[in-house]
């Protein structure tokens, strides 16, 4: 009986030992980070691996460094490269999932069209596409790019990213897609601004497809945009009206990928999920917005 618990003891120390290499080590580390959006700080990686701290922080650190990884305040998520390897696609996936009912009863609602898209560089990468017969007349395809500084919801995203992220991005200049096209840095900061003034709310004219307009608005998480949605109309319809039911869209999809604590929803089971982003839409200011969209001061 003796011999049995040493041999159990001495196996239970050696599953947790740390493997030898440094390339196990970082598949260890690595492999915490299951799903797209998940977030661990160091401590959660040195409690889950076992590993020393000192270690754990200098294989984050590189990885970070290196991009496997990106690392805000809040902890660390899986980076551009390892989001290239196929994490990305799921990410797509997942968000795929929790808008798509969503998009279609906001379709069916307004009979417009509804895009979902995400930031990829400087291009918006349409997800999903949803509408009836005007669908066939609005020049976006699932799978398509546009630029993001001429679309509502390339400018939805931008928004909320650091300014010196929107300058590394646009270093190049701006291409101009139609006469109303934003063809300067400087100018796309202040739409940008004006963006955030109306908490998230971005409007196109004209500016990527003449005699189209949209309303956009991004899907926040704890690190930044994940996505965004908009609403498609000809250039003659007043689409400020519809502000709240966008809004109320984009809460719905947030709160279905994130928790109150910013943690993917589905990880945490029987966590009540709610929006990330900030509960500042009052019945109150949504009326002034489409005042003000009313009188067409919005550009």
């Amino acid at each position: 009986m003796t011999s049995m618990l040493n041999r159990n003891a001495e196996a239970a120390v050696e599953q947790r030992r740390p493997p030898p290499s440094m390339v196990e080590r970082m598949t260890l580390i690595l492999d915490l980070f299951d799903r797209p959006h998940t977030r661990l700080t160091l401590e959660d990686v040195v409690q889950r691996t076992h590993l020393p701290r000192s270690t754990a922080h200098r294989i984050l650190e590189q990885l970070a460094r290196l991009h496997w990884l990106d690392h805000s305040t809040a902890g660390y998520r899986l980076g551009r490269r390892s989001l290239g390897l196929g994490g990305r696609e799921t990410g797509h996936n997942a968000l795929r999932v929790a808008a798509a009912p969503v998009l279609h009863d906001l379709a069916v609602r307004t009979e417009l069209v509804v895009h979902l898209g995400v930031l990829d560089g400087t291009d918006v990468y349409y997800l999903d596409k949803v509408g009836g017969r005007s669908a066939v007349e609005v020049p976006s395809r699932v799978g398509g790019r546009a630029p993001a500084h001429c679309t509502a919801l390339g400018k939805a995203m931008l928004a909320w990213l650091p300014p010196e992220q929107v300058d590394a991005g646009y270093h190049g200049g701006l291409a101009c897609r139609t006469t109303r096209t934003i063809g300067d840095l400087g100018m796309l900061h202040q739409e940008l601004s004006r963006v955030r003034g109306r908490r998230g709310l971005a409007f196109e004219r004209g500016e990527c497809f003449p005699g189209i307009t949209c309303v956009g608005i991004a899907l926040r998480g704890p690190d930044g945009p994940v996505g965004a949605i908009s609403l498609v109309g000809d250039a003659g319809m007043a689409l400020e009206r519809l502000v709240p039911m966008v809004v109320s869209a984009a809460r719905t999809i947030t709160g279905e990928l994130f928790d109150r604590d910013g943690l993917p929803a589905r990880s945490r089971r029987g966590s009540t999920a709610s929006a990330v982003m900030p509960p500042t839409w009052s019945a109150e200011s949504i009326a002034r917005l489409v005042a003000v969209g009313q009188s067409g001061e919005w550009l």
